[in-house]
């Protein structure tokens, strides 16, 4: 769909910085801020610091363009020592992608971090020899909508459809496969699925998995400690998968007394069910600061994970 004045103008400067050979490789929160503390009296110099770092900056740095264009994208929020961008940029799959500036503490905020770059990766691996046969994929909880532009550049005859109950994700979705020239990919703002009809061939997802006691949407996974979202991701991918079709999700998952809640509870629930899955721990420890945090005093750790279900023909 055509986007209207305010993300066209956003997906211009995604264009503006493309053309500057813009990149930038986002970090977790913490690494984040620790790059901070150690530039906490910082200037912007350059276009990175501005829609990477998100460092304050003056308006003589940028261009006449790129400065409208901010304006006309409403991305421009004054600060004491000047201005800063309300959203950041980041490298992904050879393309840019707008997200929430630093830090991402509203309760609509639209989260790419390292998680992201790991998701892309187990798409690419579940990919691998099987894009013939996809003719349906949906992006699920679609965030920055990476994972579904990541589908629409590799699945070019298939119909991508990305969903989000975060409005201003679809609106970061529909700026992103824009920028992306992925014209496969439709976004809607749907709870799960409820908004859209149909089986799918293909469905990915990386849903917040945190226990947020705030329960902002971009990072609260629900119940058990997190997981909550995710189980239900796979309900739902029980009832909506066609026939031979798959499930691709990467979650984080709460290690407690050496058993991992999301694996014990997945067990039970596709018990008796016609599929077949697969799991990985693709990194053991992610988000250690959330430890010091009392809903997480008996978690030992928590892992990245990734879960391949098929349903059965």
């Amino acid at each position: 769909m055509p986007l209207n004045l305010k993300l066209q103008a956003l997906a211009d400067i995604g264009r503006y910085l493309q053309g500057d050979t813009y990149q930038f490789v986002t970090v977790t929160p913490q690494t984040h801020e620790y790059y901070l503390q150690r530039h906490s009296q910082r200037m912007a110099k350059g276009l990175r610091d501005v829609f990477g770092w998100c460092l304050p900056f003056h308006k003589t740095l940028l261009s006449d363009e790129l400065w409208q264009l901010m304006e006309k994208a409403e991305v421009l929020e004054p600060c004491a020592e000047g201005w800063r961008s309300r959203v950041r940029w980041s490298t992904l799959d050879g393309s840019l992608f707008v997200h929430s500036a630093y830090p991402t503490d509203k309760n609509d905020a639209v989260f790419f971090g390292p998680d992201t770059y790991r998701f892309a990766r187990a798409i690419e691996q579940h990919l691998q020899g099987e894009s013939d046969d996809i003719r349906s994929a949906i992006d699920i909880g679609c965030g920055s909508g990476a994972g579904a532009a990541y589908l629409g550049k590799r699945l070019p005859e298939a119909a991508v459809t990305a969903v989000d109950i975060n409005p201003l994700s679809i609106d970061y979705t529909q700026v992103n496969a824009d920028i992306a020239s992925t014209g496969n990919v439709t976004a809607y703002q749907s709870n799960l699925l409820d908004s859209v009809d149909g089986a799918f061939d293909l469905m990915v997802a990386n849903p917040p998995y945190m226990h947020d006691p705030e329960a902002r949407v971009y990072r609260h996974g629900g119940g058990l400690r997190g997981a909550g979202l995710s189980l239900q991701i796979v309900d739902t991918a029980l009832q909506r998968l066609a026939a031979g079709g798959a499930l691709v999700l990467y979650t984080g998952v709460a290690i407690v007394d050496g058993e991992d809640l999301f694996l014990q509870e997945l067990k039970r629930r596709t018990e008796g069910r016609h599929c077949r899955w697969g799991y990985q721990e693709v990194d053991p420890d992610v988000f250690g600061e959330e430890l010091l945090k009392t809903d997480y005093e008996d978690v030992e750790r928590i892992a990245a994970v990734v879960l391949t279900l098929r349903q059965l023909g």
